[in-house]
């Protein structure tokens, strides 16, 4: 271990992981503070990664150049891609994985980095000196220095175990909670605050009926999160589905007594599109049934991961219960389902490089900035990693936009909007869906990781083969023509208005339900430019697919951007003082001094400020 590090990042989630693998790609001496070697991003809850925005995430950290979208690659044991029936902003790669093999793999690329050293031991303290982050203080009496200090700290930070009328310290089921950063944080004047999170119950998969339940397989031809040199499976482990019953209900019913959730136990808010099965049923009491997803945990294990299941209830109810779902009712219960309450701290105290304000070169990334998800996670490791090793070499931070990436909506939500609950991801939240696709994410940000120093060139290279080879094809296709007698057909097979006289592919392509799938087999000329340009690039075809039928959706969008970065572009200086304004709101002064928003588009964004606030602050600005 060195005497000195450029970066310390303190817990090995998917945050630590990404931001110790971020930074020193990028050439800092990084030190991997963790508890425990033998849980290096581990798979706390669910062993997936992906799904609904948050694969849009994914793809997002492997474009710039970070590590989560190779090791999902390399752990997965089923591909799918989500709302494949919605148009392509709402497509959304997901994988299965093993468990395992996933902590492994991430252990692996990190110790592939000679610029990461690791160290097993407690973080109970952050060193600040003069408002600046110098170092850590660790369990073992260490003080360790480094230039810049991002906390990672996930559910550890004062973590309590939840399980029916049993409470008990911890960060996940069997390890100790962290203690002592967020006592040395509040002393240097941040605020906290408790938030709770679940996991279900794990299961015996040999004790389970598969034949009683619906089968979920993969892609047929499965794809993959990485860009890069990963390869897409050749074989893949099915899941399943089953439902709960009124049955279900009545027997969790029994243990609501003893339930933290309902007893008062438990006075921290959890994540409102993740509740547990008994706030289901409490909430939703006129459904008769809810989905449970039967996960396997990887390719050589029989436990079963009961997605949709999550509960704090004792554990015998828990059993009980789960034994009458169709397919369980021989069910064997490996471990018991917990909730489990921690610190985080409100990340308005942070500037959209993830550095607190408070505390110079000090970096918040994860769960101790309210969100939940793994995905949520890494990306702002992936950030924190970037932006402290930025700092560090005095360069100019790296921050992505509401417009750039999913990364920069959270990010920009996070430190602007606040949260009071769990955040996660959605591609609601997200103004420019139709921009920020999953399937463009290299063509987004790949040139943006490579000048940072984090995507290398030959990533780089193969993005602008895509954009080139895009932009050709797309220009064939506007050339070629195709013969009503040729096309009527399959206009009047799919519903849509025949032809009568030829007409570019484009135009036919425009319309509702007809892809380049019904088209390439009618023009020899356009299918063999398609077989040329996919030995370029295998995603030329459904690139170029994608940017015609969508035109027009993505002009107007681009639009709105550029309307939006001009509120972007005006800056508000730091020594503003809002109270002087008399024009503003009480709550709009109130918030504005709170958030300190860096421009006045950040500042619309706040809630409570009104258009007219920020017509006030312009004319002040001299605009």
């Amino acid at each position: 271990m060195l005497d000195k590090y450029d970066v310390i990042v303190v817990g090995a989630g998917h945050a630590g992981c990404e931001a110790a693998n971020a930074a020193a790609k990028m050439g800092s001496s990084v030190l991997l503070i963790t508890m425990n070697m033998n849980t290096i991003a581990q798979m706390s809850c669910n062993p997936a990664m992906g799904g609904v925005a948050k694969g849009q995430i994914v793809r997002e950290i492997d474009a710039l150049g970070g590590g989560s979208g190779i090791v999902s690659d390399k752990s997965a044991i089923q591909f799918r891609m989500l709302n494949l029936s919605k148009g392509p902003a709402m497509w959304s790669p997901r994988t299965q994985n093993d468990r395992m093999l996933f902590a492994a793999e991430w252990r692996y690329l990190l110790e592939q980095n000679k610029n990461v050293d690791f160290w097993q031991d407690m973080c109970n303290g952050v060193i600040i000196e003069n408002n600046k982050a110098i170092g850590v203080k660790t369990g073992f009496g260490l003080n360790i220095y480094a230039k810049s200090i991002v906390l990672t700290n996930g559910t550890f930070l004062n973590g309590l175990i939840h399980l029916g009328e049993k409470q008990f310290g911890g960060g996940r089921v069997g390890e100790k909670a962290s203690t002592g950063i967020t006592e040395d944080l509040l002393e240097f004047g941040f605020e906290s605050g408790r938030m709770k999170t679940g996991t279900p119950p794990r299961v015996d998969g040999r004790s389970l009926d598969y034949t009683k339940m619906e089968i979920q397989l993969g892609d047929e031809n499965p794809s993959k999160f990485s860009y890069g040199n990963t390869s897409a499976l050749k074989e893949q482990r099915a899941c399943h589905i089953t439902y709960t019953n009124q049955e279900t209900h009545d027997l969790l019913r029994t243990g609501f007594d003893r339930s933290p959730m309902f007893n008062g136990a438990i006075k921290s808010s959890g994540p409102r599109y993740c509740p547990s099965i008994e706030d289901k049923i409490n909430r939703f009491a006129d459904k008769d049934r809810h989905q449970i997803f039967v996960e396997p945990e990887g390719w050589n294990t029989v436990e079963i991961y009961v997605n949709g299941f999550s509960t704090s209830l004792p554990e015998e109810v828990q059993l009980s219960a789960m034994k009458s779902i169709p397919g369980f009712e021989e069910v064997k219960m490996f471990r018991p389902g917990y909730a489990i309450e921690y610190d985080f701290f409100p990340p308005t105290q942070l500037k959209h490089t993830l550095e607190t304000k408070k505390v110079e070169n000090l970096y918040f990334a994860g769960q101790i900035n309210g969100t939940t998800g793994y995905e949520e996670a890494a990306c702002q490791g992936l950030m924190a990693g970037i932006n402290a090793h930025l700092k560090n070499t005095e360069q100019d931070p790296f921050i992505l936009s509401r417009s750039d990436a999913y990364i920069g909506v959270l990010i920009d939500d996070l430190i602007t909007k606040g949260t009071k609950e769990p955040y996660r991801m959605f591609t609601s939240r997200a103004e420019y869906r139709i921009l920020l696709r999953q399937d463009n994410a290299d063509i987004r940000l790949s040139h943006l990781g490579l000048k940072i120093g984090l995507a290398d060139e030959a990533q780089v290279n193969l993005v602008e083969a895509k954009i080139k080879g895009t932009e050709s094809f797309k220009k064939d296709l506007r050339a070629i023509g195709i013969k009503p007698e040729i096309i009527n057909p399959l206009l009047v097979e799919r519903g849509s208005a025949t032809v009568n006289q030829q007409v570019k592919l484009t135009t036919i392509l425009s319309r509702p339900l007809i892809g380049l799938e019904d088209l390439l087999p009618l023009s020899p000329e356009a299918q063999q430019k398609a077989e040329e340009q996919t030995k370029i690039h295998p995603d030329i075809v459904a690139q170029a697919e994608i940017q015609l039928k969508y035109e027009g959706y993505i002009h107007r969008e681009e639009e709105m951007v550029l309307k939006m970065k001009r509120l972007e572009d005006v800056l508000i200086p730091n020594d503003i003082i809002f109270q002087q304004m008399k024009s503003l709101s009480t709550e709009a002064i109130e918030k504005l001094s709170s958030i300190q928003p860096a421009t006045i588009g950040q500042a619309s964004r706040i809630s409570g400020v009104s258009p007219s606030d920020i017509s006030v602050l312009l004319i002040y600005l001299g605009r």
